[in-house]
């Protein structure tokens, strides 16, 4: 059985976090890439994305951690809006975004899709094989159904957020226990990372009433 993704209360401190759809009227995807930072700020960073988080999927072991991690996989899981971005586009940044036809070192850092659903399953499997007959390639990336996510430590979440303290620290002063779930931490991480485009992290800065010393120490790391 799929689990439901993490639902903490949904956090209203920016217009860009009040005006995101509740989890209810999004889809999820879940992802292994390697390690989960780089990819949690690349789709945190994506426009119709609206919430990330990383953790643990893939396994059998019970409540793994970073430090004992079993037979799981780092991954990051994808809340976005179905009426801005599809499954298909979010697998044409994962197949870009990874090494596909690599066998993987470490099961820790394989690279999977864990689909929620048939439907989820019948794209993927698509796009694998799409991906094969174009490159004449054997694509070693496996496509699973997921079973159950495990939410990674905190200190794992929004890693380039993270490295920013001064921003970081105010932030999880407004959201709390929120901020994992947070659209605008999503984004920051993601900008802060090189992801997005100047236009789209105007737009951003100009939805937040962050201090001028997180703005600054923002703009300082782009």
């Amino acid at each position: 059985m799929t689990a439901p993704a993490y639902e903490p209360g949904n956090p209203t401190a920016f217009a860009l976090d009040a005006d995101a759809p509740p989890p209810e009227r999004t889809e999820t995807a879940t992802f292994g890439m390697g390690c989960f930072w780089g990819p949690d700020a690349r789709f945190g960073a994506m426009d119709g994305v609206v919430r990330t988080r990383v953790g643990y999927a893939g396994g059998t072991d019970a409540d793994p951690s970073y430090y004992s991690l079993g037979d799981h996989t780092e991954v990051v899981q994808i809340e976005y809006d179905p009426d801005r971005l599809s499954y298909s586009d979010l697998l044409d940044v994962f197949w870009a975004n990874h090494a596909p036809f690599s066998a993987p070192h470490k099961r820790q850092y394989r690279g999977v899709v864990l689909t929620h659903d048939e439907p989820q399953r019948e794209v993927a499997e698509d796009s694998r094989e799409a991906l094969e007959s174009r490159t004449g390639k054997a694509v070693e990336t496996a496509v699973e159904s997921l079973d159950r996510f495990y939410l990674a430590e905190d200190y794992h979440q929004k890693y380039e957020l993270r490295s920013t303290p001064v921003v970081a620290d105010e932030l999880e002063g407004v959201y709390g226990d929120a901020f994992v779930d947070s659209t605008v931490a999503a984004r920051l991480n993601g900008f802060l990372a090189g992801h997005g485009d100047s236009d789209q992290r105007d737009a951003v800065f100009a939805a937040l009433d962050l201090t001028p010393a997180a703005l600054s120490e923002v703009r300082r790391r782009l």
